[in-house]
């Protein structure tokens, strides 16, 4: 099952797809999809409403970030062996976790904002876990029984923000717009195998990442099992798991960074795709 929110931004109204994409109106089952719904047991009562009852809503309507009312955007950084590889760094022996604010959530499809005094504004396409299920202490095994579904993620940087200016890498990440999510939450029975799942990020029109998850340092259910040892995850928080190879500052023989007036495509296998353009931040 395939759950999406559309409308202008802040009054996004849950949607499902039908079998031909066309995206049907939830409205009158669920009030958004939060949270609050994202219990396997109400993904079931979800699954069991026939699309074709639903209110077909019109194409062209703004597609918003795919969960509302976030608590948590985790992410984890050099995730991908061949990443590492080509930052130069070493490989992590325990996973690097960091945090983006939510106010960095926006549509897939939505403007990135180039920070003011920007030089080296980055992407990073990435496999995005939904929690579905309250997970504190939860071991490896039963990880992924806590996952509502999984959906992509632009992990959008600011490098000389994250790692020149002190501190922590959240101020690098949680620019507004730094964190497209969607279109789509996909829930979990349909990916048969996290760890096996392609990405891939163009720059106007130009490949530059083309990864699989199967390079994860470490695995969705080593991450969520890891995380839920540090803080509990609730229903709605996102987990950006890491991006494969190919990112601007790993570029050679110079690194490349986004600027005002690009396109950035991207997409993760049986998540969809987001398109964006860069434009420069408003007050």
């Amino acid at each position: 099952m395939k759950l999406l929110r559309v409308g202008p931004a802040g009054k996004e109204k849950p949607a499902v797809l039908d079998v031909d994409g066309n995206a049907r109106d939830l409205g009158n089952h669920i009030d958004d999809i939060t949270g609050a719904v994202l219990s396997d047991e109400k993904l079931a009562k979800i699954q069991k409403i026939d699309p074709a009852s639903l209110p077909k809503i019109e194409e062209g309507i703004r597609v918003g970030p795919c969960v509302a009312g976030v608590g948590k955007l985790i992410c984890i950084g050099l995730n991908y062996s061949d990443h590492a590889e080509e930052t130069g760094m070493p490989i992590p022996e325990e996973p690097i976790v960091f945090m983006k604010a939510t106010t960095s959530i926006c549509g897939p499809n939505d403007d990135i904002e180039i920070p003011r005094n920007s030089v080296k504004t980055d992407w990073e396409v990435e496999l995005g876990v939904v929690i579905g299920k309250r997970a504190k202490y939860v071991s490896e095994a039963d990880a992924l029984d806590h996952v509502a579904g999984y959906c992509a993620v632009n992990d959008v940087s600011e490098r000389e923000f994250q790692a020149e200016r002190g501190g922590q890498w959240v101020k690098g990440k949680s620019h507004d717009t730094f964190a497209p999510i969607g279109p789509w939450l996909v829930t979990r029975d349909e990916i048969s195998d996290p760890q096996n799942v392609n990405l891939w990020l163009d720059i106007d029109g130009k490949r530059f990442q083309n990864g699989n998850t199967d390079k994860m340092i470490f695995g969705v259910a080593e991450v969520i099992s890891y995380l839920s040892n540090f803080m509990t995850l609730e229903p709605g928080d996102i987990i950006s798991t890491g991006t494969p190879p190919g990112v601007g500052m790993g570029q050679k023989p110079e690194p490349v960074y986004l600027k005002v007036g690009q396109s950035v495509k991207l997409g993760v296998e049986g998540l969809g795709e987001q398109s964006q353009k860069t434009i420069p931040a408003t007050a």
